[in-house]
């Protein structure tokens, strides 16, 4: 790997918001494109970074991507439950995309929850058009549970779900 994960520095929350907000708006995500009400969210990393933990792909050319991570009952968990950690906002700059960015994040929250005193699940909500996040949470052993398919706002569809359970790793 030409990069490392790390927490985030209050320096970098502008560019990691504005890669967030790219990967969402270049992937046709948001429903409303730039007027879409999600896309400030998005951009709020600072938020995000006081209220859960912001982890972030380094390289010398600077910040390659991000991902929030959450343990249940944290004020940015959607779906993590007693026993469950989650993760949001994967994001991966357009040019950094195929340097296995993405995947190094996902393995840093699976790294997290591991850690985290209690938790025996990691969890997520992708979006239906998100097939190669869709590849990459197969290929790190994530399984589909649609049981817990949701829908945030009205008219959004509904976010599928995955889970990798990590209690039978230990």
């Amino acid at each position: 790997m030409d990069f490392v994960i790390r927490g985030i520095r209050a320096a970098e929350h502008a560019r990691l918001g504005e890669i967030t907000a790219q990967a969402y708006l270049g992937g046709g995500l948001l429903d409303f494109g730039a007027d879409d009400a999600y896309l400030p969210v998005l951009r709020d990393v600072a938020r995000r970074a006081a209220e859960a933990e912001v982890l972030v792909a380094v390289a010398e050319d600077g910040v390659l991507g991000g991902v929030t991570f959450v343990a249940a009952g944290g004020p940015w968990a959607d779906i993590a439950g007693p026993g469950e950690a989650e993760f949001r906002m994967l994001a991966v700059a357009k040019e950094a995309r195929g340097r296995g960015v993405g995947e190094a994040l996902v393995r840093a929250c699976l790294d997290r929850a591991r850690e985290t005193p209690g938790c025996g699940r990691l969890v997520l909500s992708t979006q239906r058009a998100m097939h190669g996040a869709h590849r990459l949470y197969g290929r790190l052993g994530f399984t589909r549970t649609p049981e817990r398919d949701w829908s945030p706002v009205p008219g959004l569809g509904t976010l599928l779900t995955y889970a990798r359970d990590l209690a039978a790793e230990r």
